[in-house]
């Protein structure tokens, strides 16, 4: 069978994701196209900004957003999840939009994760949105942690940090093709440290070029990991538009 095939139960053909694979800091990662990122010699898998229940958190600042983004965020964690099945998952911060969030959850939601999360270690760490353990839910809460040659925290630090993997800047990649435009969010990084998309269903982004990515990478050597429907496109950032 092809490369990037796949026969699926009922004799229809699927194709396989492609992901990206190369050395961070001197650890084997892999970019999936889903969002997440993987560890393959520790299997371990980081999911950054889920940004659960966002629609309640707007709606109790009489905001209404549609009432869907948990539910589609957490189903599309779920595949993830049965497809790598990882040890350790790390929620990389901001995995609910306020403090409460967790709180307020719903029960069927709450169920949801509690399924996820059995039979594997789980890391909450802390962010911006909050910056707390989550109430009522299984797992470690931590401000950092470390694995491999790598350290996971939720906003990059702006001075030079080898190996430091963080989210929050939500970075998203602008490409020109035929005079058309495309944003995709994507994953940043320069091979020593690296910016993780958002996963929420609901979430925007920043451009690459945004003063707040500013000083982050070595441009010359900076990589776009672009998510695709089911690969990742990587396009060096000297390709990229605006």
């Amino acid at each position: 069978m092809a490369d990037g095939m796949r026969a699926q139960a009922n004799g229809s053909v699927a194709a396989v994701p492609v992901m990206a694979e190369f050395s961070l800091n001197g650890t084997a990662v892999v970019c999936d196209p889903d969002g997440v990122l993987l560890l393959p010699d520790s299997r371990l898998m980081v999911v950054s900004d889920l940004h659960l229940e966002k629609g309640a958190a707007f709606a109790r600042r009489g905001l209404m957003l549609p009432p869907y983004d948990t539910a589609v965020t957490l189903a599309r964690l779920g595949a993830a999840i049965a497809r790598h099945n990882p040890r350790t998952v790390v929620s990389l911060g901001d995995s609910f939009h306020d403090r409460v969030g967790a709180l307020h959850l719903p029960d069927v939601y709450r169920a949801d994760l509690a399924a996820l999360q059995a039979g594997r270690d789980w890391v909450w760490i802390e962010g911006n949105h909050d910056p707390c353990a989550p109430d009522g839910l299984e797992g470690d809460t931590c401000r950092e942690l470390h694995a491999e040659t790598l350290s996971f925290r939720h906003e990059p630090s702006r001075k030079p940090l080898p190996g430091e993997v963080a989210g929050h800047l939500h970075p998203v990649a602008r490409i020109v093709r035929r005079g058309k435009a495309v944003r995709r969010a994507c994953f940043a990084s320069d091979g020593r440290r690296l910016v993780m998309p958002a996963f929420g269903a609901t979430t925007g982004g920043l451009e690459l070029r945004h003063p707040a990515l500013r000083g982050l990478f070595d441009h010359v050597r900076l990589i776009a990991h672009v998510l695709g429907r089911e690969r990742i496109y990587s396009v060096a950032f000297s390709r990229l538009n605006g």
